[in-house]
């Protein structure tokens, strides 16, 4: 359940910051997004990262470009399955946790693959 406290302490981050929660752990074959939210007029999609240390790398090491690509394709079936269109304005934030779900060092990056 470690993915589930770190997505929900990502989320109390994102609302905090004025999001509104539009999905969660939305997926389609071979991906899945963790954070689907608005804010003002974009829709964001939001991968959340957690590692307690560093031993393997960093939780941003762990998004691969692969895991870019895979997260760009979900993102284009939910816009077209949930809004019909796929031209709305939208990017792409990583929320990453360094240590416990609860205690550690939480990074937000907005905009990651613009």
């Amino acid at each position: 359940m470690k993915g589930s406290a770190a997505e929900d302490r990502a989320l109390r981050h994102l609302l905090g910051l004025g999001h509104e929660l539009l999905a969660r752990n939305y997926r389609i074959r071979g991906g899945e997004i963790d954070l689907v939210t608005r804010q003002g007029g974009v829709i964001v999609f939001t991968e959340v990262r957690q590692r307690r240390s560093d031993a393997y790398g960093s939780p941003l090491e762990s998004l691969t470009p692969r895991k870019m690509a895979l997260l760009s394709r979900a993102a284009l079936h939910y816009l077209a399955r949930e809004h019909h269109r796929d031209d709305l304005p939208c990017r792409f934030d990583v929320v990453s946790i360094r240590g416990s779900e609860a205690g550690g060092e939480l990074t937000h990056l907005e905009n990651v693959l613009g």
